[in-house]
C-alpha cells in the first residue's frame, strides 16, 4: 500500500520516515519529495508498505503524531490525476491565449 505523509519538517530525512513506519511493519520504500529545481524538500513524501493491515495500522498510529515538531498528516495515497498539457500561455485547459 502506498501511503502519503504530509506536513513533514524540512529537517526530516527518508531514514526518519522509514524508522517511524517500521514500528508498524515492513517498509519497501520511503521517499521525501523534493523541488526539481532547488532540491529543497517540499514537505511531503510517500512510504510503501507491502502488507495492507500493517500499512493501515501505521496510518492510524502515525496520523497526527509529532515528527521533529510537526504534526504529520498520514493517509492512503490517491492516484495522481492527469494535469493535462495546459499551462501558462499554451492555450490548453486553463491557459490563456495571447492573440
Amino acid at each position: 500500500m502506498n501511503i502519503y505523509v504530509g506536513n513533514l519538517p524540512r529537517e526530516a530525512t527518508e531514514d526518519d520516515l522509514r524508522q517511524a513506519f517500521e514500528a508498524f511493519g515492513q517498509v519497501t520504500t520511503a521517499k521525501i519529495i523534493t523541488d526539481k529545481f532547488t532540491g529543497d524538500p517540499r514537505g511531503f513524501g510517500f512510504v510503501e508498505m507491502p502488507n495492507s493491515p500493517e500499512a493501515q495500522s501505521a496510518i492510524n498510529g502515525l496520523n497526527g503524531t509529532d515528527l521533529k515538531g510537526r504534526s504529520l498528516k498520514v493517509n492512503e495515497a490517491r492516484p495522481r490525476q492527469d494535469r493535462g498539457q495546459g499551462g501558462f500561455n499554451r492555450g490548453g485547459p486553463g491557459g490563456r491565449r495571447r492573440f
